[in-house]
């Protein structure tokens, strides 16, 4: 043990936040302030001091903040990140020697004693100080020091001894021997998009304007334009590359195709190759990224799935058949999650002694569709792969390609959804699609944003998957998907719809299942892309509002408000940067007028009864001024299921 260790008195524990012990780094984006609290003591009745260190990783020199004692040993400060990478932070106390003399000279004075041994103390402290201070500063510390070992200025050396200044000076210049520090804890920080976007999924397949053939590239490059008028930002599509033909699906998941059925597009690879080929019905790889420049010309990303799975035909089951999972009849193991059966896609094993190679192949795969263009992937299925294998890969991309985002597609248990967030998935599917009620939607809201999660995991709100047609709106009509859909916009700054299905309020189900019938997963599907609906109207509003208010740009700044009527909730959302503050009120019932009392938080308002608040509805353009803290509303789902307002003191 090295000497200041020894000496080294200050305890630091409970440092939050962190994850597992720091095995992990927090998330943030640019601009977040990063809230740091622990506990920092000593033994017996000395003074502690501490600091708030932080750094971008690879710095030598590190950053301070203050650490303000908030109460019962408990510190707080806090730090703010301005640019993506890894980050560091960390906790350092030390016994302050120095205001523990200064407080103590003040109660010795004020009781009488004699003061010319504190006096002498006080110079040893003050001529530490004089290395430590430049300047104007400087002059002062060596005044003191002057008039501290002069006996003829004993008057004015109890005068500076009790001023506010020297206590500003030991404050200013502290004396850190033997101090504590931390264990070194890590953030890493996102581009804005994994915080903010607005995502919109269709099958290229599906974006042919002539019914007679499939989609194409080009004819996704027609559609572009809508989506960037209904104010999406990244475009997702279900796998591009070579349908496998063994074991291909027919409609309606039949184990059986017919001839000229397409097959699903997740059973990847056939003879003219696999995930790093594009499906030749779809177009050329020079119309693929003709595709992605033009969509980046609109303002939007093309997602990529990246499903780590391979068709019978798949070229890796022949090249690499160490791969796969052979049973003793000679066929390989195909994917199974009972009942349902996929003999068209085959399971990678990631047991396999020559797991490195695999590892290798699986992340070229990404980097090839990054020379592309391509910056964010949608993972499918990440759950049946590796934990130990997802941390690698994705600490690999924050150290070659720190701005390419993943979208764990993870319907599962919560452990095994957390545990990939915390390796390094940017965004998470969530279990909105199955919170209905106001009590389930805002218990579920409060987990994701006030526990552990708010620092690794942010969730992605879909009201629907071409997997998940749920029962909620199954064989219903617009105020039902309208519902979900605001829900999904205004609660989560990350969402994102399967279209044009939700929009069209195409949701006939297979009986029985949150399926869709006739499923585009096993067919092609041919749809009116120039028919605008109201539904359309309302969803372009809904994203510009978004768009407008960067209080909508974060899910974790919400606090849900008191109403007295369970089918009314009600939420506030804050962005204190540019006090950005939305009010929005929706009604839960897709059937009937329902109304409601709705009791606003004045304190984190800014406000107090009595005083105005301008609230402008930013879907209609309506103003009401209210001055109370409960307020009536009444939404009538014929006229409208929601109430978006900008709030604003009068």
């Amino acid at each position: 043990m090295k000497g200041t260790e020894a000496k080294a008195r200050v305890v630091i524990e409970s440092i939050t936040p962190q994850i597992d012990g720091g095995q992990y780094a927090i998330k943030r984006v640019p601009g977040e302030t990063i809230t740091v609290r622990a506990a920092v003591f000593a033994d017996g009745h000395d003074v502690v001091a501490a600091r708030l260190l932080h750094r971008k990783s690879g710095e030598k020199k590190w950053k301070e903040n203050p650490l303000v004692l908030i109460d019962n040993d408990e510190w707080e400060g806090s730090f703010m990140v301005s640019t993506t990478g890894y980050h560091e932070y960390a906790i350092a106390g030390w016994i302050d020697h120095s205001m523990y003399w200064y407080e103590g000279f003040q109660k010795k004075a004020a009781a009488g004693e004699k003061m010319e041994t504190e006096l002498a103390i006080g110079a040893l402290i003050v001529e530490k100080m004089e290395k430590l201070a430049k300047g104007d500063d400087h002059t002062l510390i060596q005044h003191a020091l002057t008039v501290f070992n002069d006996p003829e200025q004993n008057s004015e050396a109890l005068e500076i001894a009790s001023s506010e200044k020297l206590k500003a000076l030991i404050e200013e210049y502290p004396i850190r021997e033997n101090e504590s520090i931390s264990k070194i804890l890590r953030v890493f920080v996102d581009r804005k998009k994994a915080e903010f976007s607005t995502w919109y999924e269709f099958f290229p397949r599906a974006a042919s304007p002539d019914a007679n053939r499939p989609g194409t590239f080009k004819d996704c490059m027609e559609i572009i334009p809508r989506l960037e008028q209904l104010g999406f930002d990244v475009l997702y599509f279900p796998p591009i590359h070579p349908v496998g033909k063994s074991f291909r699906k027919g409609k309606n998941n039949s184990t059986t195709a017919l001839p000229g059925e397409p097959g699903s597009p997740w059973a990847i690879g056939n003879s003219t190759g696999g995930h790093k080929a594009i499906n030749p019905e779809l177009g050329t790889m020079e119309d693929f990224t003709a595709l992605v420049t033009h969509a980046e010309k609109h303002g939007i990303e093309i997602a990529l799935d990246l499903a780590y799975q391979c068709a019978p035909d798949h070229p890796y089951v022949k090249k690499h058949p160490q791969w796969f999972r052979w049973r003793p009849d000679g066929t390989v193991q195909y994917a199974e999650n009972p009942p349902k059966k996929y003999q068209d896609v085959l399971p990678i094993n990631f047991e396999n002694e020559d797991w490195k190679n695999l590892w290798d192949e699986l992340k070229s795969i990404i980097e090839f569709w990054i020379d592309k263009g391509i910056k964010i992937f949608r993972v499918d299925n990440p759950h049946t792969k590796p934990f130990v294998f997802w941390e690698w890969l994705m600490e690999e991309m924050r150290k070659d390609h720190p701005d390419v985002l993943f979208l764990s597609e993870a319907f599962t248990r919560p452990k095994i959804m957390a545990r990939l967030a915390k390796v390094g998935f940017h965004q998470s599917y969530s279990y909105f699609v199955w919170r209905e009620t106001k009590a389930k939607l805002e218990e579920y809201l409060t987990e994701l944003t006030t526990t552990e999660l708010r620092e690794y995991m942010r969730a992605n709100f879909w009201p629907n998957t071409p997997d998940i047609l749920p029962y909620y709106i199954q064989n219903t009509g617009y105020s039902d998907s309208a519902i979900r859909y605001i829900l999904a916009a205004t609660l989560s700054s990350d969402y994102g719809m399967y279209g044009p299905v939700y929009e069209l309020l195409v949701n006939d189900p297979v009986p029985g299942k949150e399926e869709y019938y006739n499923s585009e997963k096993y067919e092609v599907r041919h749809w009116d892309w120039k028919t605008f609906t109201p539904f359309h109207a309302l969803i372009g509003r809904i994203n510009h509002i978004r768009k407008e208010n960067s209080a909508f740009h974060s899910t974790f700044n919400i606090t849900f408000c008191e109403t007295n009527n369970e089918q009314v909730m009600a939420f506030i959302k804050q962005s204190k940067e540019d006090n950005n503050t939305v009010l929005v009120i929706v009604n839960l019932d897709p059937l009937h007028r329902q109304s409601a009392w709705i009791k606003l938080p004045l304190e984190s308002l800014g406000t107090k009864e009595g005083q105005g608040l301008m609230m402008e509805d930013l879907l209609d353009g309506n103003k009401y001024q209210w001055n109370k803290e409960v307020n009536y509303v009444e939404l009538d789902p014929v006229k409208s299921s929601a109430h978006i307002f900008r709030v604003n003191k009068i």
